[in-house]
């Protein structure tokens, strides 16, 4: 599609059309009067045609100005509507959210139970990609980011730090040392493509000295590497805070009683002009609850864990 003329100038001819005064049309548009004049003035010398006129002291259409002007109107009548309608659904629409799969599926999903979905203003719409998507762009209106908190454009607030630890399947629970480090040297690690820096800081400081699995396979995401612990199919190097329902629920266990800070935490991002949505306030209360929750003692066996 093709335009034969400046967006500004047919703009501005359709406003001064409409009110029949260039300063109506200016205060309408948010320009002043010579603009809105010297825009007609290109519109005409583009069409080669004469639009409005004066006649005495008003401002009247000429019989071209009179074919043009209501198709004018009709067409940025359209596109206002259109882009109002757009901006409602986003605000009375679900909240966009985005985050890592792993998040997803190993700290948020144990808690959806939780969360109140039936109340207004607490609707989402939940995706999942390994990519940091565009909020900017309005690819998604909120997401859960794993760094540092150094994303610019974007509010980020911290859900909380990471450390990483080794986990098994609880058949590996009661083991010494000895036994433990025995059965890891006959045992396949599964390790994140992103870990392999923590794990070789933790493994460096790890009492007793280092640990050697049979074999390490390296997956694309902790996530991976947590469901086939989960499945026994060897063990895993994770972040704790990540795996608490799986541990609390007794599909994981901690092995060595060894942790490191890692490099890294979870946050809550969203733009700054979402900031004040009744839906991003909603979300970022609850799922900072949430987390402050999870951060607390754990329960006694006999009470509710935070993930049920």
């Amino acid at each position: 599609m093709h335009l034969a003329a400046p967006l500004n100038a047919l703009r501005a001819f359709e406003a001064a059309a409409r009110h029949l005064s260039i300063k109506q049309a200016a205060a309408e548009i948010g320009v002043t009067p010579s603009a809105v004049s010297h825009q007609l003035r290109i519109l005409e010398q583009l069409l080669e045609v004469d639009l409005m006129r004066r006649a005495g002291s008003r401002l009247e259409l000429t019989e071209t100005g009179q074919t043009l002007a209501p198709a004018l109107t009709e067409g940025f009548t359209r596109i206002i509507e259109a882009v109002a309608s757009l901006k409602s659904e986003r605000k009375l629409g679900p909240l966009r959210l985005s985050m890592l799969p792993t998040f997803a599926a190993h700290w948020l999903s144990p808690r959806l139970g939780a969360y109140p979905f039936a109340r207004a203003g607490y609707e989402l719409l939940i995706s999942t990609t390994q990519t940091v998507v565009d909020l900017g762009a309005g690819v998604a209106d909120a997401s859960v980011r794993q760094g540092r908190g150094e994303w610019p454009g974007v509010i980020a607030e911290l859900l909380f730090e990471e450390h990483v630890t080794l986990l098994g399947h609880p058949s590996w629970a009661g083991r010494d040392d000895a036994a433990l480090r025995k059965a890891i040297s006959q045992t396949n690690l599964f390790l994140s493509q992103h870990r392999r820096d923590d794990f070789t800081r933790w493994n460096a400081t790890l009492p007793g000295g280092p640990i050697t699995p049979a074999a390490i396979t390296i997956v694309d995401s902790a996530g991976l590497g947590l469901k086939a612990a989960i499945d026994g199919a060897g063990l895993t190097f994770a972040g704790e805070e990540i795996a608490q329902c799986d541990i609390a629920e007794r599909r994981l266990v901690t092995l060595l009683d060894h942790r490191v800070p890692a490099d890294a935490g979870y946050y809550l991002c969203y733009p700054a002009a979402l900031a004040r949505d009744r839906r991003v306030r909603n979300l970022r209360a609850w799922m900072l609850n949430e987390a402050a929750t999870a951060a607390g003692p754990r329960p006694a066996p006999a009470q509710l864990s935070p993930c049920q």
